[in-house]
């Protein structure tokens, strides 16, 4: 599983990619709405979702199984539709359901982290689900409410997104360069 994960590297560089997308889209675009603030998380997660998924069903035509992968993709595509879909019954607990969000994919990476060899990059696996999952509950214990201001959940959104991002950016360059140098082990075809 590791190995294909490392032949994959770019995939998780993508979550990280969405990651800042978001950020950039929070940074340069006017203050937010509620609503409109709803609307990004959805379209990051959903993106993020989607690379999930093509990550796990990549491991899984080699036979290897990352089913928590596949499981966390679902889930935030399904989160992203229902928000998309019903953006005014989420809007009031939003921010409860972006710390539900958070504890179920923390565990989900925990669960993956299990499957992927320590030289490859456990520890940021298991640190961006730990991110995920204490972010989740600060989120739901002592986050921002359902009258909290459009920039307080900004706040607590870029705070997420900034160092999941770059906990994925990290791995992503752990991966690739175990995959260039198992790439330079293989002997040319030609030799």
């Amino acid at each position: 599983m590791s190995r294909a994960l490392a032949r994959n590297w770019w995939l998780i560089g993508l979550r990280a990619l969405a990651a800042g997308a978001f950020l950039l889209a929070l940074a340069v675009l006017p203050p937010q709405s509620i609503a409109s603030l709803i609307v990004l998380f959805a379209v990051y997660i959903a993106a993020d979702g989607a690379v999930a998924i093509l990550a796990g069903t990549r491991a899984a035509r080699r036979g290897e199984r990352w089913w928590s992968l596949i499981v966390e993709g679902a889930m935030n595509l399904g989160a992203a539709a229902a928000v998309l879909v019903w953006p005014l019954v989420i809007a009031a607990p939003f921010v409860n359901a972006t710390a539900a969000w958070a504890i179920v994919t923390g565990a989900l990476l925990f669960a993956a982290a299990h499957r992927l060899a320590l030289r490859h990059g456990r520890w940021l696996v298991v640190f961006a689900g730990a991110v995920s999952l204490a972010w989740g509950l600060l989120a739901a214990t002592a986050g921002p409410s359902a009258d909290s201001d459009a920039l307080t959940v900004e706040v607590w959104l870029v705070a997420y997104a900034a160092i999941f991002g770059a906990t994925m950016l990290v791995l992503t360059w752990r991966l690739r360069r175990f995959a260039l140098a198992r790439s330079r082990q293989r002997p040319c075809a030609d030799e």
